[in-house]
């Protein structure tokens, strides 16, 4: 079994995240309190913290396969059949794309779906998924 990550991000509009993380992702809310909320964010624990003022930061992106990915970003490696299906939720929740959903490397060692967008605050999130997961690691 893989440890889970803690992942804590600032946002201005703790309502507006919980709603899209909880209902839009899926995430189950933990514990939490005025200022902060946990989620189980794929059996990783991410934290939202309520910060007045915040502004995010202006995303740089770097050329991979054709495509410019914003950096930083985070995100999970899904089951091909759990990414197909979070694409499709995505897509009826009207989400705007940064990168649609695509195949990356395809024919290649690491071909992989993967699909970029933007939580309500700006943070770059990346789903993919590998259909052979031994080409995780694999260069």
């Amino acid at each position: 079994m893989i440890q889970p990550f803690h992942l804590a991000i600032p946002v201005q509009n703790l309502e507006t995240c919980r709603a899209f993380y909880r209902d839009i992702l899926g995430c189950s809310e933990g514990r939490s309190s005025e200022q902060w909320v946990d989620f189980n964010f794929f059996g990783h624990q991410l934290v939202i913290h309520q910060k007045a003022g915040h502004k995010p930061s202006t995303a740089i992106t770097n050329p991979v396969d054709g495509h410019q990915v914003p950096v930083p970003h985070f995100g999970v490696v899904l089951t091909w059949e759990d990414w197909h299906d979070l694409s499709e939720r995505l897509k009826a929740a009207n989400t705007t794309f940064i990168i649609e959903p695509t195949i990356r490397f395809k024919g290649k060692v690491g071909e992989q779906a993967t699909l970029f967008f933007n939580d309500p605050e700006n943070n770059a999130l990346e789903f993919k998924a590998f259909k052979d997961m031994s080409q995780l690691f694999a260069v």
